[in-house]
């Protein structure tokens, strides 16, 4: 266990267990500004992802809007998918996480395994991802399974295509400007 501070009470019970640490670290209230990350040869220093999501920042970049209630969902899969890894996607449902898709070589291939978690649960449901559509694969794929909205951060070169896509397909696309891929 890893704790700004401990009360001697606290610490006394804990330390009774057996399969228990407990680790004070006081600098944990401040926080740090950056993640290391451990690789071969030597780290990989990342900007830490503090930002908190503000729904007023957001862009809609379709012809759909969302409905008070869908901004709501979306923002909850946004929250989940900010603490998966890498090519993260989220689908979600009634405040409830529906399927998870991450780590995998491409964006499509994360959105294929979190719809299949979802499964039927899908249609009608939110899809978030912490990056980027590159492609309109991934907002073609979501459409084909039911999802009614997607959040994502914006920012590929070709956005105009997934945005295009979402039109077409009467999807709701909504851009945070933020991006939580983590490594």
């Amino acid at each position: 266990m890893v704790a700004p501070d401990c009360e001697a009470q606290a610490q006394e019970i804990l330390a009774a267990k057996s399969k228990v640490r407990v680790l004070i670290l006081p600098d944990l209230k401040s926080g740090s500004k950056e993640t290391i990350k451990v690789i071969a040869g030597g780290f990989l220093l990342q900007a830490c992802d503090d930002a908190v999501a503000n729904t007023n920042t957001w862009q809609v970049v379709t012809e759909k809007k969302p409905t008070d209630d869908e901004l709501e969902e979306l923002l909850f899969a946004w929250k989940v998918c900010k603490h998966v890894k890498s090519n993260a996607i989220v689908v979600s449902g009634n405040r409830t996480t529906l399927g998870v898709g991450a780590g995998q070589m491409n964006r499509v291939g994360s959105v294929k395994i979190a719809l299949e978690q979802a499964g039927e649960k899908a249609k009608g449901a939110i899809l978030a991802s912490d990056g980027f559509f590159p492609f309109d694969d991934s907002v073609k794929t979501a459409a084909a399974a039911g999802i009614k909205a997607i959040v994502q951060p914006g920012g590929s070169l070709r956005d105009q295509d997934s945005i295009q896509a979402a039109n077409e397909l009467d999807l709701v696309m909504v851009l945070t400007g933020i991006r939580h891929f983590l490594h």
